[in-house]
């Protein structure tokens, strides 16, 4: 489809649906019409197929129109398996690179995305979304520039995690890569079934077991 051509109505609800997709807020009426290049009535009938199909496949996935526009939205009753997988994921350790992009979230904040990766030279997106996943940084606006990029800060939850009352407690930048490198191992040691100290009794007991 070139820039300006109508889509088919078969390739409208495909092109409807990965707008939706990837957009960050609900989907406007009007940026899908601009983008598609079709009629109002059209989009209308391509949004009522699109939600047709996912009620009758008994997709995971809804359709829901909110604040003037559209959105994919999980499904009520599969919310207990989703809440599971997010506590899941909640236990995972931390990567480098998270750490790496929390510390300037920490140092910098409110920052965007694309002034985090100047900073550290690689694109943050991922680490920004484990982060918000940990809910150790938030999405706190949006700056006042072209584009209006999202704003990052850290959270409550991120001065729980550090022991922190506030963020002027905040240390020097030096003595914080050292906090995270400690948590980073406190977090890769909560990977194993067994606790450090159960592993060192259980090697005690093997070792008493070799000498009889």
């Amino acid at each position: 489809m070139s820039e300006g051509t109508p889509a088919g109505q078969q390739q409208l609800k495909a092109v409807l649906e990965a707008l939706m997709f990837i957009s960050e807020d609900p989907l406007p009426l009007a940026e899908a019409l601009q983008v598609t290049g079709g009629t109002e009535e059209s989009l209308r009938q391509a949004i009522e197929e699109l939600r047709a199909d996912y009620d009758a496949g008994g997709r995971g996935l809804r359709i829901e129109q909110v604040a003037g526009g559209l959105r994919l939205t999980t499904r009520p009753e599969i919310a207990p398996f989703l809440h599971k997988f997010s506590r899941l994921r909640h236990r995972r350790r931390l990567s480098g690179a998270a750490l790496e992009t929390l510390a300037v979230v920490a140092y910098r904040q409110p920052i965007t995305a694309p002034e985090i990766q100047d900073i550290r030279g690689v694109n943050p997106e991922g680490a920004l979304k484990t982060l918000l996943e940990r809910r150790l940084v938030r999405i706190s606006g949006r700056k006042k520039v072209v584009g209006r990029p999202l704003l990052y800060s850290t959270t409550r939850e991120f001065l729980v995690h550090f022991g922190l009352d506030n963020l002027d407690e905040l240390p020097a930048i030096e003595e914080f890569e050292k906090i995270l490198e400690a948590a980073a191992a406190r977090e890769a040691a909560r990977e194993f079934d067994t606790a450090p100290e159960e592993a060192a009794a259980q090697d005690a007991m093997a070792d008493g077991g070799e000498e009889e």
